[in-house]
């Protein structure tokens, strides 16, 4: 996604040993002078994209309810000189997404970037799950986006300029056993993608979808160990991915490198699955 073969870590801060190739020629960060709104940031997918943002110089504000993990987050991005910000977000609460966007709006007039990374999932048979899991399920992973989507576009549509990324999952494009809600609510998130993109279009606003297959992130982890050995094995490359190569796929889609794509759906699994 991201070729950097004239790049060398000199082991200080991401922003400085990426300033710099093996000829001292000055190299453009991709996201210097870009702010994102990265939900869920506290933790696996969002905590990754929100530093490899970061330290490709955007300014992030990150969003989610897990306050302890959202400072630290912004805690570690000071120490490399990072410009990172945290504001909690409950994206069960209505008002309190229009609060974080309304927060947001008062330090800058509008963002470049939206990453709705947030997520939340329990494995467990469909008919054993209790109606407000469903409920749950379906604020968090469906319409949390949805509202927050409608509350940042507005500027984004008056300076006809913005991407917005939403993170799926592969369970939302080909199912998954005791996930069937929750892969309910993914497949919302890959319509709602595609319907928005066409109505954003007008406004050269892109909106994409990534889909992670497995990877290594506090929700995965807190599986059964039976259940993380058998999806690792399912894998064709034989291990599961690591947040940051999904975070790549994010920044690729905010990027210039994707000025001319929209309404499309990568999944990042190691060929876990081959959608056509």
């Amino acid at each position: 996604m991201r070729p950097r073969c004239d790049a060398i870590d000199t082991g200080g801060p991401a922003a400085e040993h990426r300033a710099h190739g093996l000829l001292g020629k000055a190299i453009a960060m991709e996201m210097q002078d870009r702010t994102v709104i990265v939900t869920g940031g506290a933790s696996g997918i969002g905590r990754a994209t929100a530093l490899l943002l970061a330290r490709e110089g955007a300014r992030i504000f990150i969003g989610d309810i897990d306050e302890t993990g959202g400072n630290a987050v912004a805690a570690q991005a000071a120490e490399e000189g990072l410009a990172v910000e945290f504001l909690p977000l409950d994206l069960t609460q209505p008002d309190e997404i229009a609060g974080f966007a309304a927060a947001v709006h008062r330090e800058v007039e509008r963002v470049d970037g939206l990453v709705n990374a947030a997520g939340w999932d329990r494995i467990q048979p469909f008919m054993e799950n209790p109606p407000e899991m469903w409920d749950q399920l379906i604020a968090i992973n469906l319409l949390g986006a949805i509202r927050l989507c409608r509350t940042v576009l507005p500027p984004m549509i008056a300076a006809q300029h913005g991407k917005i990324v939403n993170i799926s999952s592969d369970a939302g494009r080909v199912g998954s056993t005791g996930e069937t809600v929750y892969a309910a609510a993914k497949g919302g998130i890959i319509a709602f993608t595609k319907s928005l993109a066409r109505e954003m279009a007008r406004y050269r606003i892109n909106v994409n979808c990534v889909c992670p297959g497995p990877t290594d992130t506090p929700l995965f982890q807190g599986q059964p160990e039976r259940m993380r050995e058998a999806l690792t094995r399912a894998i064709p490359f034989r291990r599961i991915a690591q947040p940051e190569e999904i975070a790549e796929a994010v920044m690729f889609f905010l990027s210039r490198r994707s000025d001319y794509i929209t309404g499309q759906v990568l999944s990042v699994s190691g060929g876990l699955t081959m959608v056509g």
